[in-house]
């Protein structure tokens, strides 16, 4: 009787060795193909660029050095039968050894020189003139600092990324309808059609572009919460799909492994820049935001400083 006993104990043994061993493979398969999805991503969105680096630096940024450098993040508007506008132009600044990161909003109707259009227009229309090229080159000349990286988001899809994520929660803190959409005040959830039409709506925000782009940010921070939560890894390959679909940008896969490395400890404190002095005005029956030149030259002179340039 003992022996029988013994012997089922051993079958017992083998039998949940056996279902740990599969677990165990599962999971490591589950990684690999997850590192697979990740590097086939990573490697789509990669769109290379003509210039090798920034006319405003010397050399490129060397990331294994840890030296700072910068995003240009531009939300596309693209509709059908037009070529779109950058509706969010974002500047990141990103110092390892400071463990910051400073973000900077640019209002959209911002009145600044195109460049290779010799002649002043709205920044975001840039994008409409000459892709993310002569964005790229604008934004550079506007702020006089190099723009390391840029990356493109496609706002018209950019719902596909939402959904893929289960929805975003935002703070709503004005009381507003857009088309179908009603956004009162408070805690909502929003899928991706909706987070769309609230982070478009500017013209029943007293507060103009500058609400919008708050609403904007709220958006991308519940993106990443979501992001990070394991219920949404087990989406990953829906949100692999749609970031596939939505997002273009001039760093390759290594660069972006040598930045999660070694800058991981700047994203834990964003302190946020805006233009706040500036002023409205219409020509030619056009409105445009006017930079107030004295606050211009001062953001200017805190991103060099954060870049190490001064």
């Amino acid at each position: 009787m003992a022996e029988v006993e013994k012997k089922s104990y051993k079958k017992l043994l083998l039998w949940a060795g056996g279902i740990a061993c599969f677990l165990v493979v599962g999971v490591i398969c589950y990684a690999l193909f997850f590192v697979k999805e990740l590097t086939e991503t990573a490697k789509e969105i990669h769109e290379p660029m003509e210039r090798v680096f920034s006319e405003k630096r010397d050399d490129p940024v060397v990331f294994h050095k840890k030296e700072p450098f910068s995003v240009l993040i531009l939300g596309v508007d693209e509709r059908e039968g037009d070529k779109g506008r950058s509706d969010t132009m974002i500047v990141l600044t990103v110092n390892p050894t400071l463990h910051t990161t400073k973000m900077l909003s640019i209002p959209r109707d911002t009145y600044s020189e195109i460049v290779g259009m010799e002649f002043d227009d709205k920044l975001n229309h840039a994008y409409a003139y000459g892709g993310i090229e002569m964005s790229l080159a604008s934004v550079e000349n506007f702020l006089d600092i190099p723009i390391d990286y840029i990356v493109q988001v496609n706002m018209e899809s950019f719902q596909g990324i939402i959904d893929a994520v289960g929805g975003v929660s935002v703070t709503n803190t004005l009381d507003f309808t857009v088309d179908e959409h009603s956004f009162p005040k408070g805690e909502l959830t929003l899928n991706g059609e909706e987070a769309l039409a609230f982070v478009r709506m500017r013209m029943d925000d007293p507060r103009g572009d500058f609400g919008r782009q708050d609403r904007q940010k709220q958006v991308i921070q519940g993106i990443l919460q979501k992001g990070a939560k394991l219920s949404s890894l087990m989406k990953y390959k829906g949100i692999f799909e749609a970031i596939g679909n939505n997002v273009r940008t001039n760093m390759t896969f290594d660069e972006m492994v040598e930045v999660q490395k070694n800058y991981r400890n700047a994203a834990k404190s964003v302190e946020q820049i805006r233009f706040e002095k500036g002023e409205g005005k219409r020509m030619d029956g056009v409105w445009y935001y006017m930079m107030d030149s004295g606050e211009l030259e001062e953001v200017k002179t805190e991103l060099k400083a954060h870049l190490g340039m001064e």
